[in-house]
């Protein structure tokens, strides 16, 4: 059975405004990654991913460029243990 891991990003920098989640979005599906993708108030973007090491490696590698309108400053990444909990990906609200 593959391993699976599960990281928690906070993106911050010009990541609000410039279609983030939709193209966090659109990536994870590319990628094959579960979990959800949400603006905060301080204006990052939070998010949760779930899937294959290599995969979930992929997308935060994605996220440190992000949408060509994003202006990424850093991605601050949280390992924790995998709940297997989410069956795709959101943009939550």
């Amino acid at each position: 059975m593959e391993n699976k891991v599960r990281a928690r990003a906070v993106i911050s920098g010009r990541v609000q405004g410039v279609f983030f989640r939709l193209e966090t979005k659109n990536a994870a599906a590319r990628y094959g990654v579960f979990g959800w993708v949400k603006n905060q108030r301080d204006g990052t973007v939070a998010a949760v991913f779930e899937g294959s090491k290599e995969n979930v490696d992929s997308i935060l590698a994605w996220c440190k460029q992000g949408p060509p309108y994003a202006k990424v400053l850093n991605v601050d990444v949280t390992w924790e243990e995998n709940k297997g909990e989410f069956n795709g990906f959101e943009v939550t609200y």
